[in-house]
């Protein structure tokens, strides 16, 4: 029998809490998905590095089940540039799960494979018979959506815009046509240091009676959302951190 492919979800930390400050993981995920972690000795990841950091907090909780030097930790590849469809075949990747072990899928935070480059290897799964076992943890989309208070009956992940200015604003238009057409809640993600650059390309593109949430840092202490119309943003303005990620959510009436 294989063994299974188990999406491990990651905290929403990564790059936000100082060396040595960060909260423990059992304040943001289950301690049945901590205990499942310390036991896998193989592991699919975006980063080596980062992964075995999140191994030594697992480690603090639940001892593991072999020394981290000796947990096998692979690195998903990325698609050529210029070449998004391109993803190498990831078979070699699954080898533990076809030989009966259980394998361990994360992402640098939050649900592996959900906006993330993750969900190549769980279809090759799938292609191969291999069970896939997704565990519960946070996800930095949902918690906006939910803080938001905007429509979560419907919604769409659109993820970045474009960086020019001109293309940006277009698909701005675009998303917010959309939504009024649709009710529906569009979200969307920008690197940090841009993230005042956005703010400022939503509030003069869009209309002020549109509703637009921005959640900073959620589930880290400091995190927060504000939920507002356009015309309240413009009124008092809500300065962004350039060095913590957020989610935008936007609602046209």
């Amino acid at each position: 029998m294989p063994g299974r492919l188990l999406l491990v979800p990651n905290t929403l930390d990564f790059g936000v809490a100082s060396a040595g400050a960060e909260p423990g993981l059992d304040e943001t995920l289950p301690l049945g998905v901590v205990r499942t972690a310390a036991r896998l000795g193989h592991w699919v990841a975006e980063n080596a590095k980062t992964t075995r950091a999140f191994l030594k907090r697992v480690d603090a909780l639940v001892p593991l089940v072999r020394p981290l030097q000796e947990i096998a930790i692979v690195e998903l590849p990325r698609p050529p540039k210029g070449r998004p469809g391109g993803m190498p075949d990831l078979a070699p990747l699954l080898g533990p799960a076809l030989q009966g072990l259980d394998l361990g899928l994360i992402s640098e935070a939050g649900l592996p494979a959900v906006a993330d480059p993750g969900a190549a290897l769980v279809q090759a799964a799938h292609a191969r018979g291999i069970e896939v076992v997704p565990l519960a943890g946070p996800s930095s989309l949902l918690l906006a959506l939910a803080a938001s208070g905007l429509n979560g009956q419907s919604f769409a992940f659109v993820g970045y815009l474009p960086i020019e200015d001109g293309e940006r604003a277009a698909r701005i238009r675009e998303l917010e046509t959309l939504s009024r057409r649709a009710g529906q809640t569009q979200l969307l993600i920008e690197t940090p240091y841009r993230n005042p650059a956005l703010l400022a390309a939503l509030l003069a593109h869009l209309q002020e009676s549109t509703r637009l949430s921005v959640s900073c840092a959620l589930t880290t202490p400091g995190g927060s959302t504000r939920s507002d119309s356009v015309g309240r943003w413009k009124a008092k303005p809500t300065p962004l951190p350039v060095d913590r990620p957020a989610v935008f959510a936007l609602l046209a009436g």
